[in-house]
């Protein structure tokens, strides 16, 4: 096989079926949503609001629209493809079926950007929330050597590392008690946020939004790169393939459900915040820990609102860290599962049926970047792999289209093929609006990827081992018999 073949080969698109001894089907198209919802909804409003409304001002909102619009246009590309290609590991996978071996690991690496370095940012965000609890409730704090790490004066972010350790045992516990737990979570922030916003809009100041965009188009595009991360949600929907009961219908319709409810949620809650106070506000040192529980105390002049808004965020964010590590595991698992990482990370335990070598690798890694490192910098370099990601889904629909249009699909992208290329340029447009440092250490870590691939996972692939004449070696994508639920 040449050199150019060989890295361009692609995953045959196979029926899903159940694999003895591999993940099990147990979730249904409520949980499933609801794990969408759950690494979307907190991200967005409890953190990265206060690191873009001092991009956008006001136009915050309009911040938040633009980056809605871009997701949603992902996502029914998603929705296609995740009905088309019902199997874990998300963009990993779809990539694999559609552009080939080596894209496939260059978008794996924008989903460990994606879902590590953003699980550690938000646990790493946990502390701020935790601490104003424990102080309304009981009157004292956490020691600030403990709650950042040693870059920051401190010694070790712990509320960080025991939230990452708490999901990581839930998660090995098994994925039904893990999306029963992030329901009941998801409906309690619901709720809060819901409550903030009521209270907050109480306050409500037209004022708030005269000088709506003071930094003109340039730091609403800004403010949006910077929030789209947090639609990770979409993605992390599409993990759970091989965990669905009729994934071919469930995983598109979760997407949509998802999307709906975290827009609606996020204009909701960002109208009422800024309505309340003035955006200069939002970067007072004060609020970048417990923005909105400080909001609400200066709203009502009480504490107990506040202190019922850091719960909220308290279950909330850990709600996002479940999800998010829980994608991150199941990706892994997906490329362990195709050679292309030792086969230790698709090993499943036979009792609880999940990949417990890649949770706790993860949940390791994870820990140590939450407890050690400070990340809510990195947000853009986040956003980067969330919007790589996503051009690729919009892409993978096209050659989908044309290579497979015989491939039974429950859900089609409406408006084919002027969606798919808008959702490209609206990621592009995103993306143009991002710094030139997150570019840079971007190619950086994607070009570190690839040479990983290079050395030992081109020489490992399982498409690498089979027969040069066999379909999946000549690059060709066929239905037939799956293995391992592939």
């Amino acid at each position: 096989m040449s050199a150019a073949r060989e890295l361009f080969r692609r995953k045959p698109v196979t029926a899903p079926v159940a694999s003895p001894g591999g993940l099990a089907r147990r979730i249904g198209t409520f949980q499933l949503a609801m794990l969408g919802v759950g690494a979307t909804i907190g991200t967005g409003v409890f953190f990265v609001m206060h690191e873009a409304v001092p991009l956008a001002g006001p136009a915050v909102v309009l911040a938040f629209v633009v980056a809605a619009i871009a997701a949603g246009l992902a996502a029914v590309c998603y929705a296609e493809m995740a009905s088309a290609v019902p199997v874990s590991g998300s963009t990993y996978s779809y990539a694999y079926a559609t552009l080939g071996e080596i894209v496939a690991m260059a978008v794996a690496a924008c989903l460990t950007l994606e879902y590590g370095v953003s699980t550690a940012a938000v646990a790493s965000g946990w502390s701020g929330y935790l601490d104003r609890l424990v102080g309304d409730l009981f009157g004292w704090s956490i020691p600030a050597a403990l709650t950042v790490g040693p870059l920051e004066g401190g010694v070790v972010n712990l509320p960080a590392v025991v939230l990452v350790g708490l999901c990581a045992l839930l998660l090995i516990r098994g994925t039904r008690e893990s999306a029963t737990v992030n329901t009941v979570m998801v409906i309690i922030k619901i709720g809060v946020l819901l409550m903030f916003a009521a209270i907050a809009i109480s306050a409500f100041n037209a004022d708030h939004f005269a000088d709506f965009a003071p930094h003109g188009a340039a730091g609403v595009t800004a403010a949006a790169g910077t929030i789209f991360f947090t639609f990770i949600g979409l993605d992390a929907v599409s993990t759970a393939g091989d965990e669905v009961r009729d994934p071919q219908r469930s995983l598109p319709r979760a997407i949509m459900i998802a999307l709906a409810v975290v827009v609606a949620v996020y204009l909701f809650v960002a109208i009422a915040a800024v309505g309340a106070q003035p955006a200069q506000d939002f970067e007072e040192p004060e609020q970048q820990s417990a923005g909105l529980a400080v909001i609400l105390g200066d709203v009502l002049g009480a504490s107990w609102p506040a202190t019922v808004l850091a719960a909220g965020a308290v279950v909330s964010i850990f709600s996002v860290t479940l999800v998010t590590l829980f994608g991150q595991t199941r990706i892994l698992y997906a490329i362990g599962r195709d050679g292309l990482l030792p086969s230790a990370f698709a090993r499943v335990d036979p009792r609880t049926h999940t990949p417990v070598f890649s949770t706790v690798v993860v949940a390791i890694a994870v820990s140590l970047l939450a407890g050690l490192i400070p990340l809510s910098s990195l947000w853009d370099l986040v956003s980067m792999g969330t919007l790589v990601a996503f051009i690729v889904v919009s892409l993978g629909v096209i050659v989908l289209r044309r290579t497979r249009p015989d491939l039974p699909r429950a859900f089609r992208v409406p408006g084919y093929p002027v969606t798919p290329i808008l959702a490209i340029a609206a990621c592009l447009y995103l993306i143009v609006g991002l710094g030139w440092s997150t570019y840079l250490w971007f190619a950086v870590w994607v070009l570190a990827v690839l040479a990983f691939y290079l050395l030992w996972g081109r020489r490992h692939s399982l498409l690498g081992r089979q027969p040069e004449g066999a379909d999946a070696a000549d690059g060709g994508a066929t239905e037939g018999p799956a293995r391992g639920g592939s």
